[in-house]
């Protein structure tokens, strides 16, 4: 287990902390969503609850290694002093002189936000000399950005063998609820996956393959499953290269004791823009050679909502039809209702399916939700974090 916030003693020191602040942005540069900027309040609030000068670094966008006005943090740091309700002081740079003073010139319970990290080639590239003027700025470190944990970059990965380092609330909370689903679920476990590409998503598979009792294949993906059992799906999304490897795991599924649920009916129509009076449902085996499949059909929906009612645990990753459209987010809404009515531990992750069960209000029904899109999958894959393996691991008392 990796040592955290009851691990150490911040009074009175400074503590870099890596939080991962990289929101979506309107047009005009404000903030669309600020879920993940709240996700990290609780170790913000309880470092300046315990005198610690905290000193707050993030990157935001792709800025390709030089800055982008459009991209710096500054617009952040007033965001997030009105959610703390103090004052969040904002640093024109991440590291060098400027940086230094402005990190040596806070008081016990301050906050200082960086500018953005990406600004700096060095940061991605996990430079030695950048980590090290990133360490220069504190006494400990603390990573509680678990989305950035699957990046050995210079501010989550080289950081922390530098200064020591430590998990966040939010990292602790991310690690313990992924962790559960691989270790010790409450069973049956159920895994949904949905998206648009199985390529994204084998690894995913075949690490919860012969862990699951039942797996719910939707979204786009769905359709090369189809064509693996023979199936004719139109003009659906459909990666030839994997057809194969679809038609491998449902052939392996069974000899592990797995159930896998295709969808059965599905809604179709033109192409992803189509109202809802141009699609229509139908029988996998009726979808119209210029058709596409959009979303998972209402019997199947109705059919795997009856799954995840009577499931122990559901692991979720990826919506089940294009939910950006009201006409064919109907499944996506249905299957999460009925998690949300369940006594299931419900953990889903990735940011397409957090943006769905937001906008469908229905993301604080589940137990977790994670914060992490690329993170999440390769913890799933069973796949080392580099950002959590650097971490202190915590020392069991006698």
């Amino acid at each position: 287990m990796k040592a955290g916030l009851d691990d150490l003693n911040p009074e009175g020191r400074r503590v870099l902390v890596r939080v991962d602040f990289n929101v979506p942005l309107l047009e005009d540069g404000g903030i669309r969503d600020d879920a993940r900027i709240r996700a990290c309040l609780p170790t913000i609030q309880e470092l300046r609850s315990r005198s610690a000068r905290v000193i707050l670094a993030t990157h935001l966008g792709r800025p390709k290694g030089k800055p982008v006005e459009a991209l710096s943090t500054r617009p952040l740091a007033t965001h997030l002093s009105e959610l703390l309700g103090s004052e969040v002081s904002w640093c024109s740079e991440c590291v060098g002189p400027v940086a230094e003073a402005a990190a040596g010139a806070l008081a016990d319970g301050e906050v200082l936000l960086l500018e953005n990290l990406r600004f700096h080639p060095e940061e991605e590239a996990n430079d030695p000399g950048f980590a090290a003027q990133l360490a220069a700025l504190a006494d400990l470190y603390v990573n509680d950005a678990f989305g950035t944990a699957h990046r050995a970059h210079a501010s989550t990965e080289g950081v922390a063998h530098i200064l020591p380092a430590y998990a966040g609330r939010l990292m602790e909370r991310e690690l313990a609820a992924l962790a559960g689903i691989l270790e010790s679920p409450s069973r049956p476990l159920v895994a949904i996956m949905g998206g648009s590409k199985l390529s994204t998503k084998l690894g995913v598979i075949d690490h919860l393959l012969p862990r699951v009792q039942q797996l719910l294949l939707g979204g786009g993906m769905a359709a090369t499953f189809l064509v693996a059992e023979g199936v004719s799906v139109g003009r659906s999304l459909v990666e030839p290269d994997f057809v194969a490897r679809a038609s491998e795991i449902l052939g392996r599924a069974p000899s592990l004791g797995t159930e896998v649920y295709l969808p059965t009916d599905v809604m179709v129509a033109a192409g992803p823009e189509s109202t809802a009076a141009e699609a229509r449902s139908c029988l996998v085996e009726e979808v119209g050679g210029e058709e596409m499949i959009l979303d998972v059909g209402p019997a199947t929906a109705q059919r795997w909502a009856e799954l995840v009612r009577r499931a122990g645990t559901v692991v979720w990753n990826g919506p089940l039809g294009v939910y950006e459209n009201p006409a064919f987010a109907g499944a996506t809404r249905q299957v999460a209702a009925a998690i949300g009515e369940s006594s299931a531990v419900s953990v889903t992750g990735g940011g397409d399916l957090q943006a769905a069960l937001e906008s469908l209000g229905l993301a604080s029904k589940f137990t977790h939700v994670s914060t992490g899109g690329g993170a999440t999958l390769e913890f799933l894959e069973g796949r080392e974090l580099p950002g959590v393996e650097a971490l202190r691991e915590r020392v069991a008392l006698p």
